[in-house]
């Protein structure tokens, strides 16, 4: 039985449940995992929505999976489905949402998804979960200063989803702005 995931990720009181030190040994222990199944240091997508506790949550995760040696690229304020879109797209190894959706304000939860912008297979998530649970090995883990992950910012990257987006309904939006209209009374 899971301890930590739930059906949609892990969702949490942001501040006393979900604690800076509690998302650290996520992110670490996320990315101890993450590595086991990458070539290189694994490349970490992190999206947020507007929760107050986004910042610290993002923070904590950054630190985490930089420990552990994986490259972080933080999108900022951005919806999930734009995450998904964007892991797969930029060839990400894992993507990662900080949202509670529609729970209350005061929740906030950590979602993955893969390569494929799918939430990760329920085998990851246990293998996260076994990894928190002997996380005194992995903390032990301590990368050089060449080996350390980097943090960019690249909030712009949300334009890549916009224009996803505007490509789907485009021929749409033609052939209605090519119209004709009258006014019926």
């Amino acid at each position: 039985m899971r301890k930590y995931f739930g059906t949609d990720g892990i969702r949490r009181i942001a501040g006393s449940e979900l604690t800076p030190e509690f998302v650290y040994k996520v992110a670490k222990a996320g990315a101890y995992v993450f590595s086991k199944y990458t070539k290189n240091k694994p490349l970490i997508l992190i999206g947020k929505d507007t929760r107050i506790s986004g910042s610290l949550i993002e923070s904590s995760m950054n630190a985490g999976f930089l420990s552990y040696g994986a490259n972080v690229i933080n999108l900022g304020v951005i919806p999930t489905p734009a995450v998904a879109y964007l892991t797969r797209k930029m060839k990400a190894d894992v993507g990662v949402v900080i949202s509670a959706s529609h729970n209350p304000y005061e929740y906030n939860g950590i979602k993955f998804f893969s390569n494929k912008g799918t939430k990760i297979a329920d085998e990851l998530e246990e293998e996260i979960e076994e990894a928190m649970e002997n996380f005194e090995k992995i903390n032990k883990v301590s990368m050089p200063g060449d080996k350390i992950g980097i943090s960019e910012n690249k909030e712009w990257l949300a334009e890549e989803y916009i224009e996803f987006l505007k490509g789907i309904f485009e021929k749409e939006i033609k052939e209605n702005l090519t119209k004709d209209f009258t006014i019926r009374n």
